[in-house]
């Protein structure tokens, strides 16, 4: 799972050697805070992806990462399965329109946006919980699945 930094400045999607693998990308996402224009909490981001990936890696409802292209703008996603994400909407990035990361701090992550952080990036679940409370996301247990029926002989 992504980590996510923040400073006064800029909020940086931090990729670990896996993540930067699939995503086919040498370096970290950086954002300047100015160009966030909205960020929104969904429970399924598969609905938020647009376009083709180029480059990145994409197995359906398995895992999104990379840069996908579409008439709308360059998006990037780090999207793992069907759990919580955060959808960042940019304007005047110089290489995304749109930043989509399966997180379970997204809570964290938008109280952390309206806050006066420090000089120093810190990851932004510390942040929150230096205001007194740490808004997570709920984490879902995984439901029993039944054995399949045998077929009937024939």
């Amino acid at each position: 799972m992504v980590t996510l930094l923040l400073d006064s400045t800029q909020l940086e999607v931090v990729l670990s050697g896996a993540e930067r693998a699939m995503a086919f990308r040498k370096g970290n996402v950086a954002i300047e805070r100015s160009t966030i224009t909205k960020v929104q909490l969904t429970e399924d981001a598969w609905t938020w992806l647009r376009g083709v990936p180029s480059p990145g890696t994409h197995l359906k409802g398995v895992v999104a990462m990379g840069t996908w292209r579409s008439a709308g703008g360059d998006d990037f996603a780090v999207i793992r399965r069907r759990r919580p994400s955060v959808v960042i909407d940019l304007e005047g990035h110089p290489e995304f329109q749109r930043v989509i990361v399966t997180t379970r701090h997204g809570l964290a992550l938008v109280q952390a946006l309206r806050l006066e952080v420090d000089e120093e990036p810190a990851d932004v679940a510390d942040i929150a919980s230096e205001t007194g409370s740490t808004p997570t996301a709920p984490v879902k247990k995984a439901r029993p699945r039944k054995a399949p029926a045998p077929a009937p002989a024939v």
